[in-house]
């Protein structure tokens, strides 16, 4: 019995229902400037993004990034890196997430990457759980801080 639904390569009829769902992965970002973004994926050799698409339309997405510069918790260069994963939660479980990683890895190690890299927020356990499922092992935790540098100081 086949999938009710596909995997393939992203395609510039897919914008405004791919941005739709970064913006399910990203409330905090403007649908707009998500939709903006997308045409990178088309211009830069270095970037991919595939999709998923059952009878009612798009309905997950990976994208992802060549890497050259270090990548926490690698040992080789360049890294495949999920950039984005988003599975619409009518669609969780159904093996669809492992589908938009196989695509992901097929692409990397076509470019001649041995590893593919992730992140999440240390708060997303969901994610965290999801990329273990997938065959992701964490490789360490990190917090990021920053300090702003006033002029007159």
């Amino acid at each position: 019995m086949s999938a009710p639904w596909r995997v393939r390569a992203a395609a510039a009829a897919d914008r405004a229902a791919w941005a739709r769902l970064r913006a399910q992965l990203w409330p905090d970002q403007d649908v707009a400037d998500l939709a903006e973004e997308l045409g990178d994926f088309f211009e830069d050799a270095r970037l991919a993004a595939f999709v998923a698409e059952d009878g009612d339309g798009l309905c997950g997405f990976a994208e992802a990034s060549l890497r050259s510069d270090y990548v926490n918790g690698t040992d080789s260069s360049p890294v495949a890196f999920l950039e984005g994963w988003y599975v619409a939660p009518s669609r969780r479980g159904q093996g669809l997430g492992r589908a938009l990683i196989a695509a992901v890895e097929a692409w990397g190690r076509a470019r001649g990457c041995r590893e593919l890299a992730s992140d999440a927020l240390l708060d997303n356990v969901d994610s965290h759980r999801a990329h273990a499922a997938c065959g992701f092992e964490e490789t360490e935790r990190v917090v990021y801080f920053r300090r702003g540098l006033d002029a007159d100081k």
